[in-house]
């Protein structure tokens, strides 16, 4: 059993750095630490300096990918970062970003988050323009389409990029002395500036501006491209706004940090609403609500408040559990999720438990959670859920699992819980979760729970379509 298994996962965390003067390497490196949870996969980061760009990537963490004389060589006044969980191509060293591409008048390197959905299709069509590849994600192809577009403006080229693109792509671009900050037009995943004493900064999340001192000024819209040079920022492309915008409700459930501000609205309150919804939707007699750590002690904590039931720690996460390349064996393997985390035993012994977490993907995870509790002494376990079931595989950045592997696809609520051994189980409803977000229905993207797809997607992706070249 995977610690890893029963979590959805992100696919990159970016950030750009505009700031002459400033030692624009050491920047990105900890915005890149800041969005380390978006991926823990590779990690690397770009320079420009006006005549060349320079470049750094590796596998493993932000911290392991970067030393002094590494970030030392990257110079510059223009720089952008990339850390990856792999969701198109495998995780592998030629997957690492930034990416460079060469095009007739431009060389640029590119970060993405998202997943383009027509990839394939797009990368046949580059082979025959005689593009070469060296990786096997799909934000090679979206950095060769954006600099071999037909086009001589920056602006001709994003919006012939956005012509051809399907799915969910939110970029950093650099060239030797411009950065580019570039959001796809349903607005799938988030993308911020900020200010810097004299500069600018893009990244993926708000967090990422607190960390590195740079004031939040406004997201970046969907379907727009914004340009930081020497004459500062300014939009320079704004596709026609859809009626729809499709933003990724699992941004709020569990993947952006809870001090990070979303669509205008701080995460960590998001998720205080979805425990209260939880709440009034599944109220239960118990004596402790408690979260597993970390992303769902929000939500206890609003279920707390709202059911009068005491909130407590039951669960100890060790945070310093990584990513590993050691295997243990099958002795070590049967003690699951011990090994990140571990029950208090003196707290829960005899007490009747509300235990609030984020999601249940394909149920691996939860049955050794509610394992533990019990072997902690807990007299029962009401396992609350702050998403809906989840039904359908995402297709825009999230891996989750196939539709075959997800649990709630396959199995009613009475079977999960029967699985899982859970006294009760109640799953936050689409309402509640729409209530607690405070976004319109039509403005976020619900397809895992729904079926309900922003974009047409036929076939179930395979993330390592493009492993084999066509």
């Amino acid at each position: 059993m995977s610690v890893q298994g029963d979590r959805v996962h992100d696919e990159c965390g970016v950030v750009g750095v505009y700031s002459k003067g400033e030692d624009v390497a050491r920047i990105a490196f900890f915005g890149l630490f800041a969005l380390q949870h978006r991926g823990q996969e590779s990690a690397g980061i770009a320079t420009g300096d006006g005549k060349i760009i320079r470049l750094r990537t590796a596998m493993g963490l932000v911290t392991q990918s970067f030393q002094e004389d590494n970030l030392e060589r990257l110079t510059g006044h223009v720089a952008i970062g990339h850390t990856r969980y792999s969701t198109t191509g495998s995780s592998h060293a030629k997957n690492a970003q930034p990416i460079i591409s060469n095009g007739p008048n431009v060389r640029l390197a590119l970060g993405h988050n998202g997943n383009v959905v027509n990839a394939k299709e797009l990368k046949e069509e580059l082979l025959g323009w005689g593009c070469t590849f060296t990786s096997t994600n799909d934000s090679e192809i979206v950095a060769h389409l954006i600099s071999n577009a037909p086009a001589t403006t920056w602006e001709d080229r994003i919006a012939y990029a956005m012509r051809r693109l399907r799915g969910a792509y939110s970029l950093v671009v650099m060239t030797k002395d411009t950065l580019l900050g570039i959001r796809d037009p349903l607005g799938v995943r988030p993308l911020c500036i900020g200010k810097l004493n004299g500069g600018w900064v893009i990244a993926s999340e708000t967090c990422a501006l607190d960390h590195i001192g740079a004031t939040f000024v406004r997201e970046v819209e969907p379907g727009e491209a914004v340009m930081v040079n020497e004459d500062g920022l300014k939009s320079i492309y704004q596709r026609e706004p859809l009626q729809d915008r499709a933003s990724c409700v699992f941004e709020h459930i569990y993947f952006a940090r809870p001090d990070s501000v979303l669509d205008g609205r701080l995460v960590y309150s998001n998720r205080m609403a979805m425990g209260a919804e939880l709440a009034r939707e599944h109220p239960v007699e118990a004596d402790m609500v408690i979260g597993v750590p970390d992303s769902a002690l929000a939500a206890a904590v609003g279920y707390s408040q709202e059911s009068g039931i005491p909130y407590g720690e039951g669960l100890v996460k060790n945070r310093y559990v990584g990513r590993t390349f050691i295997s243990p064996d099958q002795r070590l393997r049967d003690l699951g999720v011990r090994t990140k985390l571990n029950p208090l035993p003196q707290l829960i012994n005899g007490k009747r438990l509300v235990v609030v977490d984020d999601s249940i993907v394909r149920g691996t995870t939860t049955p050794h959670v509610v394992q533990l509790l019990h072997q902690g002494g807990a007299k029962e376990i009401h396992l609350r859920i702050c998403a809906p079931p989840i039904k359908h595989p995402c297709h825009l950045g999230i891996d989750m699992a196939t539709r075959k592997e997800l649990l709630a696809a396959n199995k009613s609520v009475e079977e999960i819980r029967e699985m899982v051994q859970a006294d009760s189980l109640g799953y936050l409803s689409h309402e509640g979760l729409v209530r607690a977000v405070g976004l319109k229905r039509n403005r976020i993207c619900m397809a895992c729970f729904t079926g309900d797809h922003p974009i047409p997607v036929q076939l179930e992706m395979d993330k390592l379509a493009l492993e084999v070249s066509p």
